[in-house]
């Protein structure tokens, strides 16, 4: 028996990363999911995103826990695209209960003009509320609601210095932390729960890629790995250089259970600290 039997998760951005790493824990709790990811690059990003053939291997695990999974390619900035990846999940499962808004990206800071501010917003933010949007029809008392910010993006200039990519992602996750304060309150008489998450600097490719790379070594041309590694600590209070996926995805699985119920409309920082300290210079 799973704390989620019987239940039915909405999971974005689950080709990989996080989002894998939360469909894979719904799963082993019972959930059955409905998984999306773009499969597709954009432009301003300088790290390569999920692909179909790794959101099929998200489909090829979850189905090894013995869980029934409906995917989609799926934009979240285009709601009738989610609409349409509920709706299939939907007419498979007949019910969702909770939703995981966790499709995120991190721009680069090339460029003139202000592009990657539009797609970091766009999906950060707006794809987040498309999310939510798509989904609230169709949840019941005591469905959850978890959405993705950030840590980093909630500490004044830590990202802003990366140009319109880095403030669009501050602005965007400052941003959901108010709406879902908001948001929580008007959903709390229905008894259905909205609370966000906030990683501070995880393991995924969000995190390991050249530009965040040269903002924690600008000293270097083309920092590597190794050369971040020492560097990274400077973010948390904790001497860590990262948190796992996984470490996300035990709050994830808190927030989706009863064990929750009355908790609603709150930040959870998963951050070893970051906050309590000055943003690294």
């Amino acid at each position: 028996m799973g704390s989620l039997d019987g239940k039915v998760a909405f999971v974005t951005g689950a080709a990989r990363g996080q989002g894998r790493s939360h469909a894979l824990s719904l799963a082993g709790e019972g959930a059955d999911i409905i998984a999306v990811d773009l499969c597709a690059q954009i432009e301003t990003v300088n790290y390569p995103l999920g692909t179909s053939d790794e959101l099929a291997e998200t489909v090829r695990q979850v189905e090894s826990l013995d869980r029934r999974i409906v995917s989609a390619i799926a934009d979240v900035r285009v709601r009738h695209e989610l609409e349409s990846a509920v709706a299939a999940g939907l007419r498979q499962f007949g019910r969702l209960d909770i939703v995981v808004g966790n499709a995120g990206i991190f721009p680069g800071p090339g460029g003139s003009r202000c592009e990657a501010f539009i797609d970091a917003t766009d999906v950060d933010l707006i794809g987040v509320m498309n999310t939510v949007a798509v989904s609230l029809p169709h949840l019941q008392s005591g469905a959850s609601i978890i959405v993705t910010g950030s840590t980093a993006g909630m500490i004044e200039g830590a990202t802003e210095k990366l140009g319109p990519g880095g403030s669009g992602y501050s602005w965007a996750k400052q941003t959901i932390a108010r709406y879902v304060e908001v948001l929580a309150l008007q959903l709390a008489p229905q008894m259905i729960r909205l609370n966000a998450i906030h990683p501070t600097n995880c393991d995924t490719l969000l995190l390991h890629n050249i530009d965040v790379y040269k903002a924690f070594r600008p000293d270097l041309e083309v920092p590597t790995r190794e050369d971040v590694i020492d560097a990274f600590p400077a973010m948390q209070a904790m001497p860590i250089p990262y948190i796992a996926p996984q470490d996300v995805s035990n709050l994830v699985l808190f927030l989706a259970s009863d064990q929750s119920r009355y908790m609603t409309g709150l930040n959870l920082r998963v951050d070893a600290g970051a906050m309590l300290k000055p943003a690294p210079v």
